[in-house]
Parts: structure tokens; C-alpha cells; sequence
């Protein structure tokens, strides 16, 4: 089989004004730290980004914030992120916020080829206003869309060459679902392994739902 891995050269040239970019990670756990440092060399401007939060200050998915890179973001929180908040107060920066799990759902719809999800969550409230609202069996439901992205951005523990995945307990979190979700998906890994080296039940995601991985020698440090 084909080996997925490519430079940063290649992963750069891929971004364009304008995309979409779906980020695994959850605060500081499991952030793809060096294909954000892509993202910062690509240039790009005007991007969504759909992820848990916005990182910690100018840390992580915060140093896009920071760098003036996004014009839109879907998460669940900004709040430990205080460049958000001031952005978004000001005005140069769309937040859409989500419930957690809604917002995981989503993601996992925008994966798995589905329309949305069907919750309760946010049922007589302002959510309920923009959105429509579903019975089944008598019981009425919020439909929340699927999301999904031009790109996604997640970090495994280990990867061999064809983009077999394996995580490292809770920096599990978004990125399971997020590798499913952009159309192009890109992985960075902390160990490469050989192909056969990951056993069937040390895999986690499979190679099928990976289209590129960086290359070990990355610069920016995890």
C-alpha cells in the first residue's frame, strides 16, 4: 500500500482562504501542535475553525486566534481563551456556540455522512429559535445539522504509514471524531511505526478516514 506521509511543504500548500478546519485536542490535551504551525506558515486568512475551544491565550488553536487568521469559530467554550472573548466582543470575530455534546455529535454526523442529530438539549430556549424542531413518538426534538469541514487536523499517538491510528488515553477526546470529519484529513503522530506493527485491537480509527500524515521532524515541540 501506499505510504500517506508528506512534507510540511505539501500539507501548507493545501490550506486556502476561505476553508473550514476541524481540530481535534480538548484545552491543552491532544492538540495537533505542528500542523497548526502549517496553518500559521500557509498564511491563510478567513478561516472557520470547528473545535472544542480556542485554545488557552496564545497557546495551541489560540495562536490562530491570535494571529488574525479566523473569522468564524464553532465551539462549546471560549472562556479560557481571553483573546476570544475580545475579538468576539468587538465584533471581528463569529462565535457559534454549542453544548459539548452537541457540538461532538455534530462533528460525528459531518463524519459518518449523516444530516444531523436529533436533542433535546436547548429545547425552550434561544437555541430552539434558530433550528428546527422534529416529533417522533410525541416527543419533540431539536435537529441540530451535521458539521463539516474542508479540512481536519488531528494528533494520534501512533501511526503507521497507511494512517492506522492509535491514541493516548484522554487525548482521545475530539479527535476520533474529527479525523472522520474533513474532507481532507490530516494526522500528525508522536511515533511512526512500520505497517503490521499496530495490532487489529490497538487500532482505533482506521486507515481508511486518513488522507495525509506529517512527517516526523517537525518543528514546532508538543
Amino acid at each position: 500500500m501506499k505510504s500517506k506521509l508528506c512534507s510540511r511543504e505539501q500539507i501548507i500548500n493545501l490550506f486556502k482562504d476561505g476553508q473550514s478546519i476541524a481540530i481535534g485536542g480538548f484545552a491543552r490535551c491532544g492538540i495537533p501542535h505542528n500542523l497548526i504551525q502549517c496553518v500559521l506558515d500557509s498564511g491563510v486568512r478567513h478561516l472557520t475553525l470547528i473545535c472544542n475551544d480556542t485554545g488557552e491565550g496564545g497557546d495551541g488553536i489560540g495562536r490562530l486566534i491570535h494571529s488574525r487568521q479566523v473569522d468564524k469559530v464553532i465551539v462549546s467554550h471560549i472562556g479560557t481563551n481571553p483573546e476570544t472573548v475580545k475579538l468576539f466582543q468587538a465584533g471581528e470575530i463569529e462565535v457559534e456556540l454549542n453544548p459539548q455534546g452537541t457540538l461532538a455529535e455534530r462533528i460525528r454526523c459531518g463524519g459518518m455522512g449523516l444530516g444531523g442529530v436529533l436533542t433535546k438539549t436547548g429545547l425552550g430556549t434561544i437555541v430552539q429559535n434558530r433550528r428546527q424542531t422534529i416529533t417522533v413518538d410525541g416527543q419533540t426534538y431539536i435537529l441540530e445539522p451535521a458539521l463539516k469541514a474542508d479540512v481536519s487536523l488531528t494528533r494520534a499517538r501512533r501511526t503507521d504509514p497507511i494512517g492506522n491510528l492509535a491514541y493516548h488515553g484522554t487525548c482521545q477526546n475530539f479527535n476520533p471524531l474529527v479525523v472522520t470529519n474533513g474532507s481532507v484529513s490530516i494526522v500528525e503522530a508522536d511515533f511512526h511505526l512500520e505497517l503490521n506493527e499496530l495490532t487489529i485491537d490497538e487500532i482505533m480509527t482506521p486507515g481508511v478516514f486518513v488522507d495525509m500524515i506529517l512527517e516526523q521532524g517537525a518543528l514546532y515541540g508538543c
